[in-house]
């Protein structure tokens, strides 16, 4: 079997609502499609999410680089030959993450197919379901509130909450969301890089009897070793993110014993093949994992979802970006209940390039 078709186009998808985190307002998200077609007729989809400031992609460069770039190297080839694919695009695309994610998604999801099989069972099937976290962004207090509640009322078991500009309201805002969805919701906090030492110190000293279930990246991404001296003096698991780009980042991090958790989100570190080595790196060092997530198409949601789901390390998912996107065309890649994720039914992710569920 080859690849006869390369396909790409951009998804330009807006926010029910902009929300705001420690260094920017989001108020869209341009992804983009990528189909790989064989001469047999299976189309194996893929999407990037660049983020500039996170992976330094844009939509534009992502589509020049299916076309100029990807295109050329895989047609023709066999894809079930797929870590050849993905060698042979690392120099290229290396400083492309998402690209090489949307690559190894439709490579992916073209053996399943063929196989009859579900990515995730292929993958390992550890799991067949996993509770996600949903993200609630820096808001003033009363509406932080009124968005946990609804939350809460909508049957989601673990709230987010973003943070790092202001330590005081910080603090604030998780106490009373504690207070207003009492006991049993996990509460989990991101800063992204907002904080200081001293202030992730202080943030968590003052909410320790609102029970942070783990904070995310309270330092900058800069000094990973900041990291594990919030660590050192934490009672509360430390979990990297920005500082996780790599399978060197993870290395380092786990070595250098900086955190309890990984954040690995695909469009950081470039698909699933990659976010099996940081897992299993994660392991061995003693690191349980989440896997995690952009402003992304329920396309790009549903690989990270596969994955999840296949290993037994990943404690965590925060696979909650495709929630508020109008006209997602792929928005039945999973179903969401009760603030669990549900994979689509069917081979490989379960849909097609027209965004129809596959039947099983």
């Amino acid at each position: 079997m080859k690849i006869v078709r390369v396909e790409s186009r951009l998804l330009p998808l807006r926010l029910a609502e902009p929300y705001t985190i420690a260094y920017e307002t989001v108020e869209s998200a341009d992804n983009v499609l990528l189909v790989l077609e064989t001469d047999s007729g299976l189309r194996g989809l893929g999407c990037a999410a660049p983020d500039e400031a996170v992976t330094g992609e844009t939509a534009e460069r992502t589509l020049s680089t299916f076309r100029d770039v990807v295109e050329p190297v895989l047609r023709g080839t066999d894809p079930f030959r797929s870590e050849q694919c993905l060698q042979t695009l690392a120099k290229p695309l290396a400083a492309q993450p998402a690209a090489r994610a949307a690559v190894d998604m439709a490579l992916h999801d073209l053996l399943g197919k063929q196989a009859g099989l579900p990515v995730w069972k292929l993958l390992g099937g550890f799991r067949s379901s996993i509770a996600t976290s949903v993200t609630i962004g820096i808001l003033p207090e009363r509406k932080t509130v009124e968005r946990a509640k609804e939350l809460v009322a909508r049957g989601f078991v673990a709230l987010k909450l973003k943070g790092g500009a202001d330590v005081d309201g910080d603090v604030d805002r998780i106490r009373k969301v504690r207070e207003a969805v009492g006991p049993d919701i996990e509460l989990r906090f991101d800063a992204n890089q907002g904080f200081t030492v001293s202030q992730a110190i202080d943030f968590l000293q003052r909410t320790e009897s609102s029970r942070v279930e783990h904070i995310e990246q309270p330092t900058t991404r800069d000094d990973p070793a900041l990291l594990g001296e919030v660590k050192r003096n934490s009672h509360v698991p430390v979990m990297a993110d920005e500082s996780l780009m790599t399978l060197r980042d993870a290395w380092r991090i786990a070595t250098g014993v900086w955190a309890d958790l990984l954040n690995i989100k695909l469009m950081k570190v470039g698909g699933i093949a990659e976010a099996a080595k940081i897992d299993a790196l994660a392991e061995a060092g003693g690191l349980r994992t989440m896997i995690g997530c952009m402003d992304e198409s329920a396309l790009a949601i549903a690989a990270g979802l596969h994955f999840a789901l296949a290993r037994p390390n990943v404690a965590y998912a925060d696979l909650d970006g495709h929630l508020d996107l109008f006209d997602d065309p792929f928005a039945a890649a999973v179903r969401l209940e009760n603030g669990i994720l549900h994979p689509a039914e069917g081979p490989g992710f379960g849909i097609d390039s027209k965004g129809i569920t596959r039947p099983g």
